[in-house]
């Protein structure tokens, strides 16, 4: 048989193996389709003319650049082990490569790799693999049907949590969506992952990624499939709830009686609170084909993050349709610093600097209001003048300049009239900042939220921290 180009791309891209072909400056010709599967890219475009440390693929890349410079040179290497980043996780691999001639001279070199590292966990004692999936689950839905008999589970499930790998998330989406069958598509990312690993080490990491995937799979039964796209990131393909009433009940019962978030997991080395954001969208209501449905996923889940994280945005095109990257991402916090700083300067008064600002911080820091206790104990709401309330003992619970509860447990048992204040405002966590005034007694600046579990980020402790830095230098307002 001869070898024609389409043969040689059908069986390259039929290897399991990541195969790649770059030119003699190193830079990326042309890779296969499993290469595109592992790092998650659409096309080879976004990688051609580049090098790998172009990409930033590897956290020491010397090795790899000396490696290569030997096969350039005419050596080949065969299986020589490494690391390399994918979406922010170090994976280890084992790569062979030769040179790539034309006549005598060498032009480029050709390579592949696979990844080992859940094969070198094992091996070391380092993970016990779940299986979440079984052929028997698999068969219930017709795209594993009519090929679970052509390929091992082992190719289809993710080695570590046993729901689909990435590779057969997409492609079963994919088949949805050829096949115009309805589904939900959700984008699930732990929340503060890298807390756990750095804290207590990744096997609690792996331990918590299992937990919670097993609990979202057990949660969503035979009404769909849960993936790994990558990390601490999951995937959610619900055939059933489509409508967005149905959607809102799912997710509530996920994240309230389901027990796979919100729950604190015990490993060997400590324990953690587990929450995670989550972004949907429907197909075919939302978006009509993938590339459009995955990055309306993506801005939901983005945009759940700056709403606190440990919530779900599902997909509205009324509220939705022209939300931007640009405006969900954009962080750029010493140029909000600095437009805060000059509304602050242009009012003279306490209530009239916070009023002036308060709009603003209702956007960054996802609240309705801005309430503030002043010498006499009464707590004040900056946009409702009438409303004054009791929490003469909030000064409990300030050891510190700045305080945080995700669930007012401990207000409630240390500041119990402050505690009834918030709750029956509807208020179910909370932000304070301390502040410094002329009077004999401090001040506090209070965000809170009508949703347990709010996770409090550091950009915004920062953020209310330099407006009360900003108080403190001025006058303040007596309550009389």
């Amino acid at each position: 048989m001869k070898m024609t180009v389409e043969l040689f791309d059908s069986i390259i891209n039929t290897s399991q193996d990541c195969v790649f072909w770059k030119d003699s400056e190193r830079r990326f010709l042309g890779v296969n389709q499993a290469f595109l599967d592992f790092y998650g890219f659409e096309s080879a475009d976004v990688l051609i003319g580049k090098t790998d440390e172009d990409m930033g693929w590897h956290s020491d890349p010397e090795p790899f650049k000396q490696d290569e410079m030997r096969v350039l040179a005419g050596k080949s290497t065969y299986k020589v082990q490494g690391k390399c980043m994918i979406r922010g996780e170090e994976r280890d691999i084992i790569a062979s490569k030769r040179p790539l001639y034309e006549g005598d001279r060498i032009v480029g070199l050709v390579g592949s790799f696979v990844d080992i590292t859940d094969v070198l966990r094992r091996k070391n004692g380092l993970d016990s693999a779940q299986v979440v999936y079984t052929i028997e689950k698999l068969r219930k839905f017709s795209f594993f049907d009519r090929i679970i008999d052509e390929i091992s589970l082992n190719e289809i499930l993710d080695p570590l949590t046993g729901v689909l790998s990435r590779s057969y998330s997409m492609k079963f989406v994919n088949n949805l969506i050829s096949e115009q069958i309805p589904f939900t598509f959700t984008m699930i990312d732990l929340d503060n992952f890298k807390y756990i690993n750095d804290s207590f080490g990744h096997l609690a990491g792996d331990h918590v990624l299992k937990s919670v995937s097993k609990g979202i799979a057990e949660t969503a039964g035979d009404m769909g499939l849960v993936g790994r796209f990558g990390g601490d990131e999951l995937l959610l393909i619900d055939l059933h709830n489509i409508e967005s009433g149905q959607k809102n009940r799912f997710f509530e019962k996920l994240y309230t009686e389901s027990g796979a978030l919100r729950t604190t997991i015990h490993f060997g080395t400590g324990s953690a609170l587990i929450t995670a954001t989550s972004g949907c969208a429907s197909y075919p209501a939302d978006a009509d084909h993938f590339d459009e449905l995955f990055s309306i996923i993506d801005k939901m889940l983005y945009l759940g993050k700056g709403r606190g994280r440990d919530c779900y945005m599902v997909y509205d095109k009324n509220l939705h349709k022209d939300l931007e990257f640009v405006r969900i991402t954009q962080t750029g916090m010493f140029r909000e610093m600095q437009s805060i700083r000059m509304q602050l300067g242009k009012e003279t008064g306490l209530r009239d600097k916070l009023t002036a600002v308060t709009p603003r911080l209702r956007e960054l820091l996802q609240i309705k209001d801005l309430y503030y206790v002043g010498a006499n104990g009464r707590m004040k709401s900056v946009m409702d003048p009438s409303f004054d309330q009791n929490a003469s003992d909030i000064s409990n619970i300030m050891q510190e300049a700045i305080f945080t509860d995700r669930t007012l447990e401990r207000v409630e048992k240390n500041a119990p009239v402050f505690y009834r204040t918030l709750k029956e405002n509807g208020l179910a966590s909370a932000l304070i900042m301390r502040f410094e005034s002329n009077s004999s007694s401090p001040g506090y600046l209070v965000c809170a939220v009508d949703r347990s579990f709010r996770i409090w980020q550091d950009n915004e402790c920062a953020i209310l921290y330099y407006i009360t830095s900003l108080l403190e230098q001025v006058q303040m307002e007596q309550d009389g």
